[in-house]
């Protein structure tokens, strides 16, 4: 019955510690987005720790990073575009003259 109880503290014990020290980073995380400081880089680390104990941050970091991954695709394809436009010198483009 000890144990038991023991075991129960722990986890009760684990649980809180996870949620002060994760809402507290993500806080931070928050707070930076309006101050300096690498806010965007505070809210998925907060998410994280979150999401070692909760389901919820555990959907919210899935969020987070689909939607930084698709971002970061849509980045790549439009530099991609951009570069073969340059690199097949698209009209309207400024040529130098030639010198005489």
């Amino acid at each position: 019955m000890i144990r038991r109880a023991i075991h129960l503290t722990y986890k009760a014990a684990r649980r809180i510690v996870v949620a002060v020290v994760g809402a507290t980073v993500l806080l931070l995380g928050i707070v930076m987005l309006v101050t300096p400081g690498p806010g965007l880089v505070f809210i998925p680390v907060g998410l994280a720790i979150l999401s070692i104990e909760f389901a919820w941050a555990r959907n919210w970091l899935r969020r987070v990073r689909e939607e930084i991954s698709r971002k970061a695709q849509n980045n790549r394809a439009e530099r991609a575009e951009h570069h073969r436009e340059r690199a097949a010198g698209v009209p309207g483009e400024k040529k130098k003259a030639p010198e005489s």
